[in-house]
């Protein structure tokens, strides 16, 4: 895997969600540094796709209420247990569980493996609500995927909180998960 800063030169055979995700984070004036690879659709490729990029490793769920009325997306440490007990307890939610994809795509406009920040700028709705471990936040930087799984980037901490976040209307609310047994 190689390093590029910013935005692949040739689209050709690039998704139109990933092209957008570069143009949004490029009118924003974020700088990102990209890699690509095959398919990450499990954490061991994505921790080597994160030793690649010299970045935290970070788990990202898109979960719904029982009803599904409600949408979350919650980031988290890749080493960290998620326990829905523990995060229902701190958000006030009846039970969690995973949404399906049907979900993802019709609200952030992703597909499974690819789930990320980034799909926020797709709500436009602001029909999923931000969970963030407050570990992830102390971390300088963040990897995640430009809405496509078989890209990652690295991009500052504090230009996904200071400038992505409000540019795309989402106020996380801070969690703190233990995630141990």
């Amino acid at each position: 895997m190689e390093l590029y800063n910013g935005r692949p030169e040739n689209t050709e055979g690039r998704l139109p969600r990933e092209i957008r995700t570069y143009d949004f984070l490029d009118d924003l004036g974020i700088e990102y540094i990209r890699t690509d690879h095959g398919p990450a659709d499990n954490m061991e490729a994505c921790n080597e796709i994160d030793a690649v990029l010299g970045v935290l490793i970070c788990k990202n769920l898109f979960l719904c209420n029982r009803q599904k009325t409600s949408f979350y997306l919650l980031m988290m440490p890749g080493d960290k247990k998620f326990k829905t007990k523990e995060l229902s307890q701190q958000i006030n939610s009846a039970r969690l569980s995973f949404a399906g994809a049907e979900d993802m795509l019709k609200y952030l406009d992703i597909e499974p493996g690819a789930v990320s920040i980034m799909g926020l700028m797709n709500d436009k709705e602001k029909q999923v609500k931000l969970l963030i471990d407050e570990d992830i936040l102390k971390g300088e930087y963040i990897g995640c995927h430009p809405c496509v799984c078989t890209s990652s980037l690295k991009i500052k901490t504090e230009d996904i909180v200071k400038k992505f976040l409000p540019a795309v209307g989402h106020v996380p609310q801070i969690v703190h998960l233990v995630g141990e047994d």
